[in-house]
């Protein structure tokens, strides 16, 4: 059998039997499929770089960061997913010996199983993962999850509705919004039946601007997609959201970006009773958050029963253990992929996105967005 081809869906049957797997252990099937061929897999999913394109220069001049558009061809165990939702990405970076995984869009239209699909990401200055995927060349392998996150889209030709349908993103939260109006208009929607698309847009310069040639291409043709794109220094408004799409609070809505225009957004919508109904919101990375209560100490158990105890900052569990030189598991840093999750053992924690807070002993918590009010203690 040639060591290109995909794994033959009876092979794939045969490799999951439960024999097998105890056959395999402690490492498991799909660890020695991987040594064979990194595209057979019987129940992870992995994925090669066929191409990578570069959507905006590696520097802008002004400290923009370069963005790249990863397509990528999974196994045959991707299980496709919906316009919206989101992987995780592991990489085994040069040198290092732990595997690092983050979060990433998948900005292409909604995938079926097998089917090849897109990532598109940002260089960040801190972010080794995202540095190496845009830096990437064809034939590196990644590991991927399955699809995973709600925030989506229902509208199809196959449930029509005359709805009209707001998406609002800035900067690389652009990326979902992209997905949803590809899958939009590769399966047919249109203007018809009063149905429309209002897609605004803030990006720190035209020259840092993704999909640009993609989204003139759009606004030119005559599908019922409106495209407004504001560069520099225009802020987003409810004045001016007001103007483009009169009746937004009761209009199907998108949105994702920044902290800074996620506030102002969730403030438009706000109906006096603090309710946003048709209001659907991603943040890509966690919003500013107020430090709670720093009193107390808190205490980190990790591997081996060592104990490392220091004063509660009121930062994030995860900033005040990496603050000590712990290194703890996490993956998005926003409260999305779980990958952080630890038993907190005693103490109180507050959520940085919701608020909420919970002093239940022996609890699954996720550092990335959980905060000690007072004494705290943590397994690692």
């Amino acid at each position: 059998m040639s060591t290109t081809a995909p794994l033959p869906a009876i092979g794939r049957r045969i490799l999951r039997s439960r024999v097998l797997a105890a056959l395999a252990t402690p490492h498991g099937v799909d660890r020695y499929l991987e040594m064979v061929n990194p595209m057979w897999a019987a129940e992870e999913v992995r994925a090669r770089v066929v191409s990578v394109t570069r959507e905006n220069p590696l520097s802008t001049g002004d400290g923009s960061a370069a963005v790249a558009t990863i397509t990528l061809q999974p196994t045959s165990t991707w299980r496709g997913h919906r316009a919206g939702q989101y992987v995780q990405v592991g990489v085994d970076l040069p040198g290092s010996a732990k595997r690092m995984t983050r979060c990433f869009t998948v900005s292409s239209a909604a995938s079926v199983p097998g089917e090849r699909i897109t990532l598109t990401v940002r260089a960040h200055d801190e972010g080794q993962v995202s540095k190496h995927l845009v830096a990437a060349e064809p034939g590196l392998v990644v590991h991927l999850s399955q699809a995973q996150g709600e925030f989506t889209l229902d509208e199809s030709p196959a449930t029509p509705t005359n709805n009209h349908l707001l998406f609002i993103t800035g900067g690389s939260g652009i990326t979902p919004a992209m997905s949803m109006v590809r899958t939009l208009l590769r399966d047919g929607y249109d203007g018809r039946a009063g149905r429309k698309v209002t897609f605004l847009h803030y990006a720190r310069s035209a020259e840092d601007q993704i999909f640009a040639d993609e989204l003139a291409e759009i606004a030119a043709t005559d599908n019922d997609v409106t495209v407004h794109l504001r560069h520099g220094d225009h802020v987003f408004s409810e004045f001016e959201l007001r103007r483009l799409v009169p009746g937004y609070r009761t209009t199907d809505t998108w949105a994702c970006g920044p902290a800074g225009l996620m506030e102002l957004v969730a403030a438009a919508y706000d109906d006096g009773d603090g309710g946003t109904h048709k209001l659907r919101t991603e943040f890509f990375k966690a919003p500013r958050t107020t430090p709670g209560n720093a009193e107390g100490d808190v205490t980190f158990t990790h591997s081996g029963g060592e104990t490392v105890e220091a004063a509660n900052t009121g930062a994030t569990l995860l900033e005040q253990a990496e603050a000590l030189g712990l290194k703890p598991e996490f993956g998005c840093r926003m409260g999305i992929c779980f990958s952080c999750t630890t038993r907190k053992t005693e103490g109180t924690v507050r959520n940085v996105l919701s608020g909420a807070t919970s002093s239940l002993p022996d609890e699954d918590i996720q550092i990335c967005v959980s905060a000690p009010e007072g004494d705290c203690a943590v397994e690692l």
